[in-house]
């Protein structure tokens, strides 16, 4: 009887223990109003609105980095750069330029180390393209890739998604289009990111019942 009590009392333990990590609308996370449509084909769509000078964002990359090497398969992340200042549209540009090559998993980190660590400038296309080149990446491919109709058209479209989904600060989460995760340390970032993937993941299941 005392180790079924006991099995009980750590049963109930691990319970209570659960419940009190788990994420709480209005603390860890909000809702998006109104909630803004995805673009994954049906995989549960994660969204990360960052910048690359931002430090916060800077110290979320590790923490963000290990989740998505052994994020489930049913889930898709997409990086959103932020323009919140003048200073900051060279980077969005880069971002995008480096996507088009088939550069950006080679230099992503990179770029926030300049900014973050060696507070490197790089708020012009020279600046940037003597980095990137130094870095391996053909100095005119990249300045073509900057300067093209498809790059400027994504950082429209990156600022349009600024507005729309309404985001205050970076590094902001969104899940599913419908709920941000935003202002928490990076470990807590990435708790409530599982848990919301997990309940849109039981949301969906719930509804093909």
């Amino acid at each position: 009887m005392k180790l079924a009590f006991r099995n009980l009392l750590a049963i109930a333990l691990i319970t209570v223990a659960g419940y009190a990590q788990a994420a709480v609308l209005g603390k860890d996370y909000t809702l998006i109003e109104p909630a803004q449509p995805t673009a994954t084909n049906g995989k549960i769509e994660v969204l990360e609105f960052f910048a690359y000078p931002c430090p916060h964002c800077h110290h979320l990359v590790p923490e963000l980095s290990a989740w998505a090497k052994n994020m489930p398969k049913d889930v898709a992340l997409t990086y959103v750069p932020v323009v919140f200042r003048d200073s900051w549209e060279p980077m969005a540009y880069t971002f995008y330029a480096l996507d088009t090559l088939g550069q950006l998993p080679k230099l992503h980190d990179a770029l926030f180390d300049a900014w973050n660590v060696s507070h490197t400038e790089l708020t012009s296309i020279g600046q940037i393209s003597n980095f990137v080149a130094q870095r391996g990446v053909d100095k005119q491919k990249f300045t073509d890739a900057y300067r093209s109709f498809s790059v400027q058209s994504k950082v429209t479209r990156s600022k349009q998604m600024v507005l729309s989904y309404r985001i205050q600060g970076t590094p902001t989460l969104v899940v599913d289009g419908r709920y941000a995760i935003t202002g928490l340390q990076p470990a807590d970032m990435i708790r409530v990111l599982r848990e919301l993937t997990d309940q849109v993941r039981k949301e969906r299941a719930s509804k093909k019942r």
